[in-house]
């Protein structure tokens, strides 16, 4: 293995850092939590997860972009960057409340508890979260006091937002749900006339929207306060790039470079990688980061605002474009004929930091990271992130994922959700998921059983307890390492559509003995939960 001569970046010597206390966690989305409905939601087993995050000894419970899902289910192309995902919403809570009859919960034939059928599951609930926004309107008073004073509440004070996505959710159901280049030009165009038309005339889709954002608002909110009760911190997943057909750019398309017909003319994505040989074509337009400049980011802090309420800690996907991204012609078949622009650097952050003040931020600074992506990183005093799997490869830069060469002042993963899990990783063939070879296949998994003393018949426990003895401020890992479970687990493959995003927990699962087990590695390494005050 590649062996670093100096450590290459040493984060602890930065007095701007903002050091997280020891301690650890797993990274479960929402979507992944048992439960009989199609799929996890902020319900019962929500609150179970964390009593057993709890019990495991552990202090975060990460998540991935809670936003409603585009195209192929990606919640890293959403139609809103403040909006909530409606199949999140506990249907078990309105039943509670009154606006759903228990009746409405019966599902026949059964949904799978293992994976999210989103064809099906996604217009079930979408047809009860209507009906009870519908027997809200017909009967407010339905609601106790202090729950019509919140709604009123939120409504005022999410109006920024709120307003301007409620009203796209109704005119792209108006249009079959084509994206809003393709409505009627009045509508593409914002007209004032043809919006203020609109907003009457679909009032009661739009109220009902507005109803679903304050149920998910609430119900988030109601576990995040458990969870914090009892010293688990939410860590969110906030993309820097929004997607093209959204309520953001349709309502913004000032902000992003887009022909007169709204479509953009240039995209995201990332050069050739670890993952494809092609890169990977994102399709998300680019911002206009002067024009934001002119503004005083003001989009963005608004942005930074509303995560801040939402989460304990942000993690920033791709923190790298903040220095410079990958421009893609807007009509480009696949990432190669991109190219490197400069992003807005330290000035974005510094005007955050004026209206906010200290900012909560993770840095995902993975992939192709220069220098300069660093010293961006080390001026905000935001930590970093490592990741095991990384680390067995025989190029320069496995040495920087190896724990003998990090600082304190980072986080440290066994993998990602774009990652296969550990098992899978450890047992894949050549090609799978990854650019590498069958040679180098074989070569991570000797350097792997080498630099950690293994055969590998329990790599995850290896690769966790690894993560854990290291001096890494925090470890993470994936619910599916802690579980042991293979590539059928997998979360998402880069660059493919279909299958993903779809993996879900049995309760059987979270087992006693695994809960035991990893708390007594969390006790051994000094990172356990009673230790850990918010």
């Amino acid at each position: 293995m590649s062996q670093a001569s100096q450590k290459p970046n040493d984060p602890d010597s930065n007095p701007h850092a903002r050091r997280l206390p020891r301690g650890s966690g797993i990274v479960a989305h929402v979507s992944s939590l048992p439960g009989d409905l199609g799929i996890g939601d902020f319900g019962p087993s929500a609150y179970q997860f964390v009593d057993y995050l709890q019990r495991c000894g552990q202090t975060i419970w990460q998540v991935l972009p809670l936003g409603p899902t585009g195209y192929g289910n990606s919640p890293y192309q959403s139609p809103s960057a403040f909006a909530g995902n409606p199949l999140y919403v506990s249907l078990q809570h309105l039943v509670t409340e009154g606006f759903l009859d228990a009746g409405d919960l019966l599902v026949d034939p059964p949904f799978s508890v293992d994976r999210v059928d989103f064809e099906r599951v996604g217009p079930w609930r979408q047809e009860r979260l209507l009906k009870a926004a519908h027997r809200h309107t017909q009967n407010p008073t339905r609601a106790l006091p202090t729950f019509r004073q919140s709604y009123s509440r939120f409504r005022h004070e999410q109006a920024s937002w709120l307003d301007d996505y409620a009203l796209y959710i109704a005119l792209k159901e108006l249009h079959g749900n084509v994206a809003w280049p393709h409505w009627d030009p009045a509508y593409v165009h914002r007209d004032p006339a043809a919006l203020a038309e609109a907003r009457q005339r679909l009032a009661p889709r739009i109220e009902a929207e507005c109803f679903i954002q304050f149920q998910f608002y609430r119900q988030w909110h109601d576990l995040k306060k458990y969870a914090n009760d009892r010293h688990v911190r939410l860590v969110g997943d906030m993309p820097i790039f929004v997607a093209h057909d959204s309520a953001d750019v349709w309502a913004n398309q000032h902000l992003f470079p887009l022909t007169p017909e709204g479509k953009p003319t240039v995209v995201a994505g990332v050069p050739p990688d670890y993952f494809s040989v092609i890169g990977q074509l994102w399709g998300n337009p680019l911002y206009k980061w002067d024009l934001l400049a002119e503004r005083g980011y003001d989009w963005w802090i608004e942005r930074f605002r509303y995560a801040f309420s939402m989460f304990d800690l942000v993690r920033i996907d791709h923190f790298r474009g903040f220095e410079a991204y990958w421009e893609i012609p807007g009509d480009a078949v696949d990432a190669r004929t991109g190219r490197w622009v400069k992003g807005p650097g330290i000035a974005l952050f510094r005007a955050a930091e004026k209206a906010l003040g200290p900012l909560p931020i993770i840095a995902e600074d993975l992939g192709i990271i220069t220098k300069e992506v660093d010293s961006l990183r080390d001026d905000l005093g935001a930590p970093g992130m490592r990741v095991l799997q990384f680390a067995f490869g025989d190029d320069d830069k496995a040495s920087e994922y190896q724990p003998h060469n990090y600082p304190h002042h980072c986080l440290v993963y066994t993998g990602t959700h774009d990652n296969d899990t550990t098992v899978g990783w450890f047992r894949s063939e050549a090609g799978e998921g990854t650019t590498r070879n069958e040679e180098q296949v074989q070569r991570e998994r000797h350097n792997a059983r080498v630099y950690m003393r293994t055969h590998g018949d329990e790599i995850h426990w290896d690769m966790i307890r690894l993560a854990w003895s290291s001096v890494a401020d925090t470890a993470i890992a994936p619910l599916q390492d802690i579980l042991g479970l293979g590539t059928e687990a997998r979360m998402n493959l880069p660059g493919t559509l279909g299958g993903n995003w779809r993996w879900r927990v049995l309760p059987s699962q979270l087992t006693p003995q695994i809960a035991d087990r990893l708390r007594h590695l969390t006790e051994e390494y000094g990172r356990i939960g009673k230790h850990q005050p918010l």
